[in-house]
This record gives C-alpha cells, structure tokens and sequence, in this order.
C-alpha cells in the first residue's frame, strides 16, 4: 500500500498504523504484551467494559506532572531576571472539582470566566485569593459573587466594567484587585475564531485606551490596579505573537509605571500542542525563558522595575493527558473521481458512536486529531474518516487518518490530545447524553464526572409525565 492521494500534504502514509507517538498520547499511554492500548495502567477494554462508550479518559499524573512543569519551568525562568510568575491554569479548557484540586495542589492559581466555572473552582477547594475571573460580558450578580467570595483578581475587559466592578467592591465594604485586559491588536497564527486580540473582535480594551482605563481605575477608592493583561489566542506555534504582544505590553506597562505602580504584567496563554505529527508544538521551559527574556531586556531599556508575571496556559496541562474512547460502527468505503486524472481513490468513513456533541472542535475549527485502534493490527492502513453519529456532514471527529485496513464494527478506537476543549464544549445534540470522564492513574480508575443517561436528558423536560407510583 502507499500514500492515497485524497490524503493531505500533512499526513504521511504510516510504518505502522498502531504506534503510538509519545509526544501526541498521554504520557503513560502504552501498548499490552497483547498490543492492547493501556492508559493509567488500564486497558482500554477494561474501561469501556466499565464505563462504555464514548468515554473521556484523563492521565491524572500526567495533569499532576503538567501542572508542576509549567510552574517551574516559569519560576525558574523568572527568578533568574529577580522576579516571580504567577500560573493560573485557565479553567475553560476542562475543570471539575478535582481538577481544581489538582491544580491548587500543585500550586497554581485557577482563571475562571463564568459564575459556573467560580463555582466549581470553589467547590474544589481553591482558595479564592488564587482565582482570576475573566469574561467580556459579566453580569452583575457574577460580579457580585466573585467580590463577595473574595476573587484574587477581576479581569476588566471594558470601559464600562470599571464603574460596575467599583460599584459593587464598595458596596462590599472590600478594595478589589482588577487588571484591564488590553487588546493588543497582534495577530497570532492560529484560526480566526482562536485568535483573540485582533482589532474586531469582542475582547479587551484597545492598546490606545489603556492609560484611560487605568486612570479611570486608579480614581476609584475600591479598586486596586494590579496590571495590564493581554492574551492573543489559543494553539498557536508561531512564538513572534507572543513576542510582539509583550513588546506593545510593555510599551505601555512603563507609561504606567511612570504614573503609579503595576506590580504585575499578564501575559496570558495559548501555546499549541501536539494534536498530529505535524504539529511542532513549545516545551513550556522554551516559552518561559522566551518571555522572560523579552521582559527583561523591555525593562531594562525603559529603565523600569521588572514586574511579577503571571500567564494562563490551560490546553498544555490537561489536553494531551486525554483520550476519548469509541466503539466503531458503520464502515463505509467511498470511491471518488480524481481531478484531472482518469482514476480514482478511495476514502473509508469509519462511524463511531459519539461525534460532535462529544468533540465540536473539528466542526467549529477544523481542528486535526490522531486516531488509534485501540488494539494492534499488521493489516494494510487505509485512508480513513472518523466521523459521528450526528445528523450533519460536519460531524467529523477525525478528518483524515490512516488506520489498519481490518478496522471493523465493534472495534474501540480511541482519539488522542482530547483533554482540553472537548467535555467543556459537549453538548446534548440530537439528544445524546454526554459521556463520562474518568481519571486513570496506577492501574486504578475514579469518575470525575458521571456520563448523562436518557433519564437525565427527560428529567429538564416540563412535558414528561411522572411515572405513577405503586398502586395501595
């Protein structure tokens, strides 16, 4: 067999079709004697005998081991310039209550963006002081709630959340810690709906409103002005973003510091991970000593103190130490006319039993995923689709993969990197209940959150008539 040519430049026809790319799997992620794939020290017919399918599945040493990587490689790379970083793990890419206890057990603060997502963090124990609230659109009672728990700091995304955010720190009696979130205007490479600080986009504060925002801050006698934020997106590769972001940062960062203190300067998240063996994504030592240089040699230059650092990476910790699990279903092998040439290709469509409620990120970015079967197979790869159960051609899990020709029903095939972006975003379309997460670590399992059943779907339904009770 050979390369198919409806394949894209990216995938490369494989070697073998059941290895397993360390740097795209969780870091405990294996092959059996048997050639079954083992996560946690479980296998993967073992957790879907369990727990079934779709299932989401999360290393929880890996998370553990994350998490303290990114903050030493920060501290140490911060302490070397004499100042200290901040790690706050950004909850949007998946949070629940252990996942916050994790986090606060390796020592990193937790950024929240919803009422929801504080309620959680609290739940799990973070002490409030170590949480960020972000978000474009707070409504006052989510305000409210982060000024009365005690929020470390409220992000200020606009103009008209430094009155509101005062007004409720003084009827709380307290002085708020608040950064302004600053829409640099750089334009990160990454997808457009991932980039989140060019010019019309509904983030941040324009960079040449920024010293007017924080004037407006400094007048206000129950706000305390932290520093400037700034994040330009999410999955990026390309390092000259986050450079250029920090430069115009630190532009105004020391007209500021010319007029008051800044104790602090975020510089938020979004460096990508491996998804495919295309991909090239940072080791976080690299990031950390980029940015701090950068920080340093800024600083120096405007003759300004250097500033503590805080930064907001959530994808890097907990996605590669996920997988979802599926059981194959249909398997259909297309044929397709060729352009310009007299022949054809063909490409297999492998269903599996989940889909976009379970992964919307390749319908909403066409985001690429690694597929594995979850057993070994020495039969020839074929081109293949992943895709889901789901009333819409868009309902792709993994667009093009090559798997071992034999791929047949009843297969489990798991699907890498899925630990961050994937059980935030699941949704109930078409009505299918959400799968289960379950953490996996020395050869043990726990649910982190329990799959929803038929039963929990007809339970928010006004219209379902109770059951009638036993006769007497």
């Amino acid at each position: 067999m050979s390369e198919n040519p409806l394949a894209p430049p990216r995938l490369r026809f494989p070697t073998d079709a059941s290895a397993l790319t360390a740097r795209i799997w969780p870091a405990s992620a294996t092959r059996t004697d048997d050639g079954e794939l083992a996560v946690g020290g479980v296998t993967a017919a073992d957790l879907v005998a369990q727990y079934g399918t779709p299932l989401y599945v999360v290393d929880e040493r890996d998370v553990q081991s994350r998490a303290v990587r990114v903050r030493n490689a920060f501290a140490d790379a911060f302490g070397r310039i004499g100042t200290r970083a901040h790690v706050y793990y950004a909850g949007k890419a998946f949070l629940t209550t252990q996942v916050a206890a994790w986090m606060a057990e390796a020592d990193l603060r937790v950024d929240v963006c919803t009422g929801g997502e504080l309620a959680v963090a609290l739940a799990g124990g973070v002490d409030p002081a170590m949480l960020g609230f972000h978000g474009n659109d707070k409504s006052d009672a989510e305000i409210a709630r982060a000024v009365e728990v005690g929020v470390g700091t409220i992000v200020l995304d606009s103009h008209e959340e430094v009155q509101r955010v005062a007004r409720a720190s003084a009827d709380a009696g307290v002085v708020q810690r608040v950064r302004i979130r600053i829409n640099s205007g750089v334009h990160a490479s990454t997808h457009e709906y991932l980039a989140t600080a060019r010019e019309d986009q509904k983030f941040g504060i324009p960079l040449n409103e920024a010293e007017q925002a924080a004037a407006a801050v400094r007048a206000e006698p129950s706000l305390a002005f932290v520093g400037l934020h700034s994040h330009i997106g999410s999955q990026i590769f390309d390092e000259s973003g986050f450079r250029e972001a920090a430069r115009r940062l630190m532009d105004v960062h020391a007209a500021l510091v010319a007029t008051g203190p800044v104790p602090e300067l975020n510089l938020g998240g979004g460096w990508g991970i491996d998804y495919t063996e295309a991909d090239s994504a940072f080791e976080p030592e690299d990031v950390a000593e980029a940015l701090a240089t950068i920080v340093a040699e800024a600083c120096a230059e405007r003759d300004i103190p250097v500033p503590e650092i805080a930064v907001e990476p959530g994808r890097y910790i907990v996605g590669p130490a996920g997988i979802t699990l599926y059981s194959v279903g249909t398997i259909k092998p297309v044929t397709l006319e060729l352009d310009g040439a007299d022949s054809t290709a063909t490409r297999t469509y492998v269903s599996v039993d989940g889909g976009m409620s379970d992964n919307a990120r390749p319908a909403l970015y066409g985001a690429d995923y690694t597929a594995r079967l979850a057993r070994t197979s020495d039969a020839p790869a074929v081109l293949s689709r992943v895709v889901g159960k789901h009333c819409e051609s868009g309902d792709v899990v993994v667009n093009d993969e090559y798997l071992p020709g034999d791929v047949h029903r009843g297969d489990l095939l798991a699907v890498a990197a899925t630990g961050a972006y994937c059980w935030s975003l699941a949704s109930n379309y078409n009505h299918v209940g959400r799968p289960p997460v379950v953490a996996v670590a020395d050869g043990t399992t726990r649910i982190l959150v329990r799959g929803e059943s038929i039963d929990d779907l007809l339970a928010r339904d006004t219209g379902v008539v109770p059951a009638a009770g036993p006769a007497r």
